[in-house]
C-alpha cells in the first residue's frame, strides 16, 4: 500500500524518536498495537461485510448488543457499544428509519428510552453475523488457537484494568481535579 508504513517501521522509528526517554516500550507497544489492530480490522470489517449491509461498525455495534442483550433502556446500549448516548441517538434513529430497531419508552419511567430489534433487524443478524465471523476468523488466521485465547484474555485483562482502576488513576494524576471538557481540535472563531 502506497504511503502506508509496517507496524515494524512505525516501532523503529518511534524508538529512535524516543532516544533516552525513558519509557515502558513493551508497553508502549501494547496500546499502540491495540490501536492499530483494532482500527485495521475495523476498516476491514466495514470494508467487506458491513459495506454490503450498508452499516457502519457503530451501526452495527448497536445491533450486536441489542441482539444479544435483547430490549435494552438506551444508556445501557450506548454504555455496552463504547459511544456516547447523543451518538447513540443519532444512530438509533438511523437503524429505525431503515426498520431494523424499535425504539419505545420505559414502561414504568418516560425519560429512558428501550431499543429492540425488530423482525427485519433480527433476520439481518442472523444472516450478517455468520459473514462477520467468518472475517473475524480471517483477521486472526496467523494465530493458533491457543494464541487467539491467549490474546483475548490478554487483552480482557487490558479491559479490566481499566474498568476497575482507570478512574481512581484518573483522579490521582488529576488530584481529584474533573477533567477538561472534551473539544473537537478545531479552535474558537475569533
Amino acid at each position: 500500500m502506497p504511503g502506508h508504513r509496517s507496524i515494524t517501521e512505525a516501532e523503529k522509528l518511534a524508538a529512535a524518536k524516543l532516544g533516552g526517554i525513558p519509557v515502558h516500550r513493551e508497553q508502549m507497544a501494547v496500546v499502540a498495537n491495540i490501536y492499530r489492530a483494532a482500527s485495521a480490522v475495523r476498516q476491514h470489517l466495514e470494508n467487506s461485510v458491513l459495506r454490503g449491509a450498508d452499516l457502519t461498525w457503530t451501526a452495527f455495534v448497536v445491533l450486536w448488543v441489542v441482539w444479544v442483550w435483547g430490549e435494552s433502556e438506551t444508556r445501557h446500549v450506548a454504555e455496552e457499544a463504547g459511544i456516547s448516548k447523543g451518538t447513540l441517538t443519532g444512530v438509533a434513529r438511523t437503524l429505525e428509519g431503515r426498520g431494523l430497531v424499535r425504539r419505545a419508552g420505559h414502561p414504568s419511567d418516560g425519560r429512558l428510552v428501550l431499543l429492540s430489534l425488530t423482525e427485519e433487524g433480527e433476520a439481518l443478524m442472523r444472516r450478517l453475523f455468520p459473514e462477520f465471523n467468518q472475517e473475524e476468523a480471517f483477521v486472526a488466521s496467523r494465530l493458533s488457537d491457543a494464541e487467539c485465547r491467549s490474546v483475548a484474555e490478554g487483552l480482557r485483562q487490558v479491559v479490566r484494568q481499566v474498568e476497575e482502576h482507570g478512574e481512581e488513576r484518573r483522579r490521582a494524576l488529576l488530584a481529584g481535579a474533573e477533567p477538561a471538557p472534551r473539544r473537537s481540535g478545531r479552535r474558537p472563531k475569533g
